[in-house]
């Protein structure tokens, strides 16, 4: 079987800024960036309900956002303020363009269903690389560091975990891979590092085939 490349999108492959993300939906509402923040991303019902898989789709998601911050914010202001906050990692995604010629790759990023509809538009630089294979945790229904969410996204691959390689800037999401039995990658910044570690895992798969 062949080998199975899985990568973490933010501080991965894009240096992700929350709190210009913040301050554009801040100045988009008219909401300030801490009731922001109380009212959504520190609500059990919200952000961290969405990347479980908590709406069904983003429609849903937008209305429920719409309505704990009380602010008519549209779709497309909504995307506008997650893709500007982040800027693409050319190593990073150079090291995921080689991963795809040793193997198969995806994405999984904690993220809701309003960006799960959206990747290839919010992170257009993936496309190339990753075609169809742009998937946010919500599509699993569980986020990481749950590692049910691996079980899926295995699942889902009808790949095995010793097969599977992970990256993540997040140790707890790697340590949560690492526990069914995923090859994991620690991403510090050290692009050279996540290429070397691909390069030695997919030659370890070859050795064992």
């Amino acid at each position: 079987m062949s080998a199975l490349f899985v990568f973490d999108m933010d501080n991965v492959l894009y240096d992700y800024d929350w709190h210009a993300r913040m301050r554009a939906l801040s100045a988009i509402s008219g909401v300030a960036f801490d009731d922001l923040r109380s009212r959504w991303w520190l609500d059990p019902a919200g952000e961290m309900h969405a990347e479980a898989g908590g709406f069904e789709d983003g429609e849903r998601y937008l209305a429920a956002f719409r309505a704990a911050v009380g602010a008519d914010v549209s779709r497309e202001d909504w995307l506008a303020a997650r893709g500007g906050a982040m800027t693409p990692l050319p190593g990073s995604i150079a090291a995921a363009a080689r991963a795809a010629e040793l193997g198969r790759v995806s994405l999984l990023t904690n993220n809701g269903p309003l960006v799960h509809e959206n990747l290839r538009s919010l992170a257009p630089e993936l496309v190339p690389v990753f075609g169809e294979h742009l998937r946010a945790s919500s599509f699993y229904g569980a986020r990481k560091p749950d590692p049910i969410v691996f079980e899926r996204m295995l699942e889902s691959y009808g790949a095995d975990a010793a097969d599977t390689f992970f990256a993540d800037d997040l140790p707890e999401n790697v340590a949560a891979a690492a526990s069914v039995g995923i090859t994991t990658h620690h991403f510090t910044g050290d692009t050279a590092a996540l290429l070397a570690d691909i390069e030695s895992f997919a030659a370890t798969r070859a050795s064992a085939a």
